[in-house]
């Protein structure tokens, strides 16, 4: 009998071990409820970085460094970019971030796309949805969403790499409170 217990344990513990990045990557999603990180974003050659929290679903504030207090809020329904002296606001399923910052959207996705292995670090899933395509990467070895690349409202080419990630803190209640124009 305790041979047969043993055989058991270790096939379970196989089937865990070598259960796929796709598997992982879902997993780490759904038990990821909010994470903040910093960010470096590129479009088309412009840099901009800072620090982001995401919470899901569809919420999420920026706030760029050296910048003229640039900010971008969503509240699950509209996205707002403010800085000192401009204001936009989207409806967010206009813009390529009501899907990156939709965790049932991105799982879904990623259980019916290929993965592709970047440089042996990187997993990354092509989404195609309504004409938008984004490029989203996980790290191999945590399965954290570490960047995604897309074309943006205005045609241009972004790139958006994350770091320093920290998931399920305790947020602010009125962190995602949309700002008013000036």
């Amino acid at each position: 009998m305790l041979k047969y217990l043993v055989i058991f344990i270790f096939l379970i513990l196989i089937t865990n071990s070598s259960a796929s990045n796709k598997e992982k990557i879902i997993q780490n999603l759904n038990n990821t409820k909010n994470f903040d990180f910093n960010f470096e974003q590129n479009i088309n050659g412009k840099i901009e970085n800072g620090n982001c929290t995401i919470k899901y679903p569809k919420k999420i504030f920026c706030e760029y460094a050296k910048s003229n207090n640039k900010i971008l809020v969503s509240n699950g329904k509209s996205l707002v970019i403010k800085t000192i002296t401009s204001y936009y606001r989207y409806p967010l399923v206009k813009t390529p971030l009501n899907f990156i910052l939709d965790k049932e959207f991105l799982i879904n996705k990623i259980n019916v796309s290929k993965e592709r292995i970047v440089d042996g670090t990187l997993i990354n899933y092509k989404i195609k949805e309504n004409d938008i395509e984004i490029n989203v990467f996980f790290n191999k070895e945590t399965y954290d969403l570490i960047g995604w690349q897309n074309i943006d409202v205005y045609q241009n080419f972004n790139i958006t790499f994350i770091s320093s990630i920290r998931k399920n803190r305790i947020l602010s209640k009125n962190i995602f409170k949309l700002p008013t124009q000036n």
